[in-house]
């Protein structure tokens, strides 16, 4: 096709040429004293054609051997750079392959290629890269010295970049993180961590380290924060979001030493923790512990006034917290209480919270018929039995009735 293009021009030209030049009669005299040489006009065309042609090869030709020297320094670099980039793919497929030695020997080479070449010394995003391989060759062979040697060369290095996105130095100081990690050294990873810029730290996997480094050094309000943030990112399924934010509140409820210190900490909660019921459960029980079961019954009274909206499983954590944070129970309590066992009649775990209530009130008759239900109700957690059991021998022995005491005591011996 190229072919027949070529000679449809050359055949164009030539009719053109013929066309013009075939009827021109003209001449052109040049004048050198003492002599006058005539040409035609088509002559002087031809030759000034070609006069143009020569003189423009003629400085082409120039211009290629002066050249040559710079052409050929050009030749050089562009191998060594060749040389280096492949120097730099060997030494990472070498780190996927987990030939950790050799990925790192690799990497040098490509750093070393790149330094000894005054044209690509200044390639900062490379050489920074060469060091991110050798410093993760390192961290697998446990050479943590040498580590952070090539890490802080490599940081270095990304810093002379220009001024803005700088995704080498974002991920260098992620690996550091990471790194610091593998080596159980929290606070070094947090606060890598904490030099990130904003939009980096908010990113999932900054967070998940950051989520790990709050654990590992025991801090789990800052995990929860972390936690939180991750299931706002979609960072876990939402069953396991909600079973680790749960875990990792009752830590942090846990975590408190007195009462006061209990109370700052549900204060520092979401409002989503503090609607979870069995968050709220562990904080009563836990301030119950702590010489405050009044505290612990102010977090669990919304629950209990809105039983209703709760699930089963719901519902006996909230009737086990309320046990534990039973003694001081006063009587505005009741209305409530009377209220779940009307709405829930036949579930064991609150009738053994409303009998252990109304047993702390006194009211021996109404305790005794729903503690005996609970004792009784084979689904009920065997140790929730044994302590209805425990209730009611002791509401036995106050109304001195010694038989019937014993034969209580008796069937809380037989729970397995």
């Amino acid at each position: 096709m190229r072919t027949v293009v070529w000679l449809l021009l050359l055949a164009a030209v030539a009719v053109v040429a013929a066309a013009t030049l075939g009827t021109n009669d003209g001449l052109v005299s040049v004048y050198w004293t003492p002599w006058r040489i005539d040409f035609s006009l088509n002559l002087f065309l031809v030759g000034l054609v070609a006069a143009c042609f020569a003189v423009y090869s003629v400085v082409r030709t120039l211009n290629a051997l002066i050249g040559l020297p710079q052409r050929a320094r050009e030749w050089r670099v562009a191998r060594r750079d060749r040389t280096a980039q492949a120097a730099l793919r060997e030494a990472l497929a070498l780190y996927f392959g987990g030939r950790y030695t050799r990925a790192h020997k690799a990497a040098q080479r490509a750093v070393a290629i790149q330094a000894d070449t005054p044209e690509l010394s200044q390639d900062h995003d490379f050489a920074a890269l060469g060091h991110l391989l050798s410093a993760g060759s390192l961290h697998r062979l446990q050479d943590r010295t040498r580590r952070d040697e090539h890490l802080d060369r490599a940081l270095e290095l990304s810093r002379r970049l220009a001024v803005g996105v700088r995704p080498t130095e974002e991920g260098a100081r992620l690996l550091a993180a990471e790194w610091a990690l593998d080596d159980r050294d929290a606070g070094r990873a947090l606060e890598g961590l904490s030099e990130l810029p904003p939009g980096v730290a908010r990113r999932t996997h900054a967070l998940r380290l950051k989520l790990q480094a709050a654990r590992v050094a025991d801090q789990p309000l800052e995990a929860l924060k972390t936690a939180r943030l991750l299931a706002k990112h979609q960072g876990f399924s939402p069953v396991a979001a909600q079973g680790l934010l749960r875990s990792l509140a009752c830590q942090a409820l846990e975590s408190a030493r007195d009462a006061d210190q209990l109370r700052r900490t549900w204060m520092q909660f979401d409002a989503v923790d503090r609607r979870d019921p069995h968050v709220a459960a562990r904080a009563a029980t836990h301030a119950s512990k702590l010489g405050a079961p009044e505290t612990g019954r102010a977090w669990l009274r919304p629950f209990w006034e809105r039983l209703s909206a709760a699930s089963a499983d719901d519902r006996a954590v909230l009737a086990a917290a309320l046990v534990a944070s039973i003694r001081g129970l006063t009587a505005d309590w009741l209305p409530v209480l009377e209220a779940a066992v009307q709405a829930f009649p036949r579930e064991p775990a609150i009738a053994h919270a409303v009998g252990r209530a109304l047993a702390e009130r006194e009211l021996w008759g109404k305790a005794r018929r729903l503690l005996e239900f609970a004792a009784e109700a084979p689904t009920l957690d065997g140790a929730q039995r044994r302590h209805a059991w425990r209730v009611l021998a002791g509401m036995a022995e106050k109304e001195d009735d010694a038989e019937r005491a014993a034969a209580c005591y008796r069937a809380a011996a037989l729970i397995d």
